[in-house]
């Protein structure tokens, strides 16, 4: 088990995976934080527009 590890460490494409894993959490953060902020707006405006054409 140690020496897997061990090969595991010493790998470039060990730690690869694992920057590009960080890459995408960064990116999902910022993508669940643009929709939640955008759909919110989206939100209120869809209602305004409904509320004056009724």
């Amino acid at each position: 088990m140690m020496s897997i590890a061990r090969a595991l460490w010493r790998e470039d494409q060990g730690q690869d995976i694992a920057e590009y894993a960080v890459m995408l959490a960064v990116i999902l953060v910022i993508v669940v934080g643009t929709v939640r902020l955008v759909g919110g707006n989206a939100n209120n405006v869809f209602s305004n527009v409904a509320s004056s054409v009724q």
